[in-house]
């Protein structure tokens, strides 16, 4: 019996290679991928076609390389060639590093744009999409089969789940967020500015709540290029009064702080707030995987997954087209070698964080001088992993060790919600 309750009774099912739940950019990479191979792909989208997603819309030097290996140009986002980190009075502008593989610069490109470009490349390689369609999968014996949209059957050999934030269609799966570890929330908007075509991210690191707590989390302004800034707040459930933290009132808190230096005008809509999902119970099975947000391939310390979703897209689509039967059991042992080290790393560090006195020393540390600062700029750029040379690649691994082996005293004292 299907796991998600719903019934194969329907006629004549429909027979794809693949079939991919979310048409964000993860589903899309999946799509472009294999369709472009030649697999027959069917892309679920909930939501109607240009729809917006709520997001931070930066891409970082990783995401810029995983768009171009995907074969996608930038001719319509706003390039960016660094980070301006703030942390009270210190402010550091650095340049995006060219770390090889990837480039020296980034981009913004607001995600109504970005996703729907995504999929309409798909469409263009073949794939099929079906927007306002939700899917829930169907698992038999164990293994996923297929899925159930608009009253139809379909089989396929792998199903992808690419759906963000844990839902209905991850629950079919046995797939949610690991209860003992972070996620973060956050919330974005838009307004006009002067600056909207500078060339730098802006974050500040030094945010406080209503009650003057220091916030684990961080301020940005993001400039489009397109006369507005996309502009936000985020902050880590690891620090104390998280459960009545109020995202609108830090929002409100921020924009107070940066609204002179930007020029910035009113809203243009109002702020929208979302969850970031930082980890996961499970990211396969028999005959299906979990790619981008629904794997918990989220930074913890800065909140970015388009990247990894991009990443993981395709890693998840070559691997099928190598060989579909062990192509679940492959995909988990590569993200992992890749990516669990760097992001165990950052719950941790998330958790350390949490308590306001370590986290004022922590930003002093982080941006007290340009080489530490650099390190930093790394991190924040998703730019380092388990191959990473060079000081940053040092200084993480020697984190991941020396946070192992604090790990249990840190959960034991993480700040009270």
């Amino acid at each position: 019996m299907p796991l998600s309750g719903q019934t194969c009774r329907v006629s004549a099912p429909i027979q794809r290679d693949i079939l991919v739940i979310g048409g964000g950019p993860a589903g899309a990479a999946v799509a472009i991928r294999a369709a472009s191979a030649g697999a027959q792909v069917t892309v679920f989208e909930k939501g109607p076609r240009g729809r917006d997603k709520i997001c931070g819309d930066g891409l970082t030097p990783r995401a810029v390389k995983a768009l171009s290996d995907l074969g996608v140009g930038l001719d319509d986002a706003h390039r960016t060639d660094g980070l301006r980190m703030i942390a009270n009075k210190t402010v550091r502008e650095l340049e995006w590093p060219g770390l090889d593989p990837f480039p020296a610069h980034g981009a913004v490109w607001p995600r109504r744009s970005l996703d729907l470009h995504l999929m309409e490349l798909a469409e263009k390689a073949g794939a099929e999409v079906f927007w306002e369609h939700e899917a829930m999968p169907l698992v038999e014996g164990g293994r996923a089969v297929g899925v159930e949209s608009g009253g139809r059957h379909y089989t396929g050999d792998l199903i992808v789940l690419a759906a963000g934030a844990p839902g209905p269609a991850h629950a079919a799966l046995g797939v949610a967020r690991d209860p003992n570890e972070p996620f973060g929330l956050a919330i974005r908007t838009y307004a006009e500015s002067p600056r909207h075509a500078e060339r730098h991210l802006e974050a500040c690191l030094t945010l406080r709540d209503a009650n003057g707590v220091p916030v684990p989390g961080y301020g940005w302004i993001f400039p489009a290029g397109d006369g507005t800034v996309n502009i936000g707040v985020g902050a880590l459930s690891t620090m104390k009064g998280f459960k009545s933290l109020n995202l609108n009132h830090l929002q409100d808190s921020y924009r107070s702080l940066v609204g002179d230096s930007w020029q910035l005008g009113p809203d243009l809509e109002k702020p929208r707030a979302w969850r970031l999902p930082m980890s996961t119970t499970r990211r396969h099975g028999p005959g299906w995987v979990a790619i981008g947000d629904a794997a918990g391939l989220i930074n913890p310390m800065n909140g970015e997954g388009i990247d990894y979703g991009l990443e993981s897209g395709m890693l998840a689509a070559d691997l099928f087209l190598d060989d579909p039967f062990t192509a679940p059991d492959r995909y988990d042992v590569i993200i992992g070698e890749r990516l669990d080290s760097f992001l165990r790393t950052g719950r941790r560090f998330s958790f350390l964080i949490g308590h306001p006195w370590i986290l004022r020393s922590g930003l002093r540390v982080a941006v007290g001088t340009q080489a530490v600062a650099a390190i930093t700029l790394q991190v924040m750029g998703n730019l380092v992993d388990s191959s990473t040379p060079g000081a940053g690649g040092r200084a993480m691994r020697a984190a991941d060790r020396v946070l192992a082996a604090a790990d249990r005293p840190l959960r034991a004292t993480r700040a009270s919600a």
